[in-house]
């Protein structure tokens, strides 16, 4: 069984940073894309951020200049780094990665559970 656990979400005033973390664990052959969505209240998920397994990068227009996303491939793990944040970054953020599991067949596609980002003044 393939889990993704986030860690690093909070509450910062505008201008902070925060650093979220998504370790991918359990029985895993390889792993493809790993990515950072975010889900604003009465709106649909966006992809924030996206990072390949040979580390080329892609972000959304809003955030681009102020994330950053890497990943440790012997951690199994993404990070996404958010610097002068703003309130309409508050968001539910959500780690997704396109997983071959071991003895499996094809890629799946896993999600995490979710971490919340508020952004107040």
């Amino acid at each position: 069984q393939v889990q993704l656990v986030e860690s690093g979400g909070g509450l910062v005033q505008p201008g902070g940073s925060l650093r979220l973390s998504c370790a991918a664990s359990g029985r895993i052959f390889s792993i493809n894309a790993m990515g950072w969505y975010r889900q604003a209240p009465g709106k649909q998920r966006e992809l924030v951020a996206s990072i390949t397994s040979g580390g080329s990068t892609n972000y959304v227009d809003a955030v681009k200049g102020r994330f950053t996303i890497s990943r440790d491939n012997a951690k199994s793990t993404v990070y996404l780094q958010m610097n002068s944040l703003k309130p309409e970054d508050t968001a539910v953020y959500y780690c997704n990665a396109d997983i071959v599991p071991f003895m499996g067949v094809g890629v799946n596609s896993y999600w995490g559970q979710g971490t919340q980002v508020t952004v107040f003044s």
